[in-house]
């Protein structure tokens, strides 16, 4: 020991406080002990805005800048890689609608105005389609469907389910873009059967359906693209847990004043 010493020129007393440091459980920060668990619990989604809203619904009085150093002092880091397929095929002679909806993406109640849409899922074994439905007064996705091709038949399965769940009254405005899928015979009788009102996009307008397209990229970033599919059998239940146990009762919208759209319906309910 004294020569370890006389050769890294140190004292005893120095060497032994030294290793008294060592042994001395290293001090854990609670703040970022609550930022850690809810940055996983986004499933590695979240930026310092809704990290700095997830904490402050904790009770906790962290600010932007402050979930800011948080995640860059515990390395938080969102990855996602994204990537590109069209899936509107506008080019068929079939009946287009007009564009009622007009980008008012604030209706002032539920089952008021829906937005569809489709997109694809990579996984090894090919791509899974999905079809959704979403209700504008509080973004919850309120019908999906997910098949290996893109027929008629997988955006009015989406659709019914909206239906189902929602029960909504007649007139309530249903807006996609211009794909053959939703001008087709089977799509336009299911929204006449329940006296459903059809809005389309204008052609090579994408913005005209954006709140979807938001959706969309949020399931890719926050699940889709963090993960290697191996075939649709993995897919499917990753996509329906993502939409039933985060996306609708616990991701924080903006929007939505940093409430998920679970808890915006029930707040405005209880309000009415």
């Amino acid at each position: 020991m004294s020569q370890c010493c006389r050769v890294l020129g140190l004292s005893r007393s120095g060497f032994y406080a030294a290793r008294q440091r060592l042994r001395q459980p290293e001090q854990v920060d609670p703040l970022s002990v609550h930022a850690k668990a809810a940055f996983e619990a986004s499933g590695r989604s979240y930026g310092s805005r809704r990290l700095s809203a997830a904490l402050r619904a904790k009770g906790l009085n962290v600010g932007r800048y402050r979930a800011r150093q948080l995640m860059r002092s515990n390395a938080l880091q969102t990855r996602w890689r994204r990537k590109f397929v069209h899936t509107t095929d506008s080019r068929h002679e079939l009946h287009v609608a007009g564009n009622v909806l007009a980008r008012q993406f604030k209706p002032a109640r539920p089952n008021q105005a829906w937005v569809s849409d489709m997109t694809y899922i990579r996984t090894r074994s090919g791509w899974l389609y999905l079809a959704v439905v979403l209700d504008l007064f509080s973004r919850k996705i309120v019908g999906w469907a997910m098949a290996p091709s893109m027929p008629a038949e997988l955006v009015c399965a989406a659709l019914s389910m909206a239906i189902a769940s929602r029960m909504p009254a007649p007139g309530l405005l249903v807006h996609s873009d211009r794909g053959s899928q939703y001008a087709s015979e089977a799509h336009t009788a299911l929204l006449k059967r329940h006296g459903l009102v059809c809005s389309m996009s204008r052609k090579g307008n994408c913005w005209d359906n954006a709140v979807m397209e938001r959706f969309f990229l949020n399931l890719k970033m926050e699940r889709v693209w963090q993960g290697d599919y191996a075939n649709h059998a993995e897919a499917q239940p990753d996509i329906a847990d993502y939409i039933t146990n985060f996306y609708n009762p616990v991701r924080l919208h903006s929007t939505l004043g940093y409430r998920s759209p679970s808890q915006y319906e029930q707040q405005r309910a209880a309000a009415h």
